[in-house]
């Protein structure tokens, strides 16, 4: 048994990586946070990924008991899971996702950046059924290490958003969005493959 495992690392980093889309939101934290000081969105942007990360770690602790209680067996939420991914996935290709507006009356850090923006449907299913996945020490050091390693870097996205978005300009974004909306439909598709198998296996 290997003290941590690489492939589960990389397999759930790239799939909250595609799903969260650090570069697509990118502009949507600059509208929501703008007209604030520069010391304001720096704290607004550790806020947000520190919300993120408490919503995911709190289903990824608790996304068993919670199922035992709905009475929802894991291939049923593996291919719930992948059509849901698949919706975002067509979002991400086509360009339709709606940008949130800015309100006075919440702070935009908690609601909508930390959730649903960052700890969404999406990621929630993935960490849910990463953590189930996990079967050794090993592997379940890696899940918690790529959802920390993510929220760093939505955190460094968003603290570095002015100059990332001076580099990328708007058509990296895009482009990124777009590549990001190919890989998650795949890993969508494959998620409710194995949903489908899952089901054939316990009738069998």
């Amino acid at each position: 048994m290997s003290f941590f495992d690489v492939t589960t690392f990389g397999s759930l980093f790239v799939t909250l990586f595609v799903i969260m889309d650090p570069p697509g939101t990118i502009p949507i934290f600059l509208a929501l946070t703008s007209g604030r000081a520069h010391k304001v969105r720096r704290r607004m942007a550790w806020q947000a990924a520190a919300v993120a990360l408490g919503v995911i770690t709190a289903f990824g602790l608790f996304g068993r008991q919670i199922l035992d209680y709905l009475h929802v067996s894991v291939p049923a939420l593996q291919v719930s899971g992948g059509i849901l991914l698949l919706l975002i996935a067509l979002d991400l290709l086509t360009g339709k996702i709606e940008e949130p507006t800015q309100t006075k009356e919440v702070n935009v850090a908690l609601v909508p950046l930390g959730t649903p923006l960052l700890a969404g449907p999406g990621a929630i299913v993935a960490v849910i059924l990463a953590v189930q996945a996990a079967d050794t020490g090993g592997q379940e050091l890696a899940v918690w290490c790529a959802i920390v390693a993510m929220h760093v870097v939505m955190w460094l996205t968003m603290r570095f958003s002015l100059v990332i978005i001076t580099v990328i300009k708007e058509g990296g974004v895009v482009l990124i969005t777009r590549l990001s909306g190919l890989l998650l439909s795949a890993i969508a598709v494959q998620l409710s493959a194995d949903g489908v198998f899952g089901f054939i296996a316990e009738q069998g």
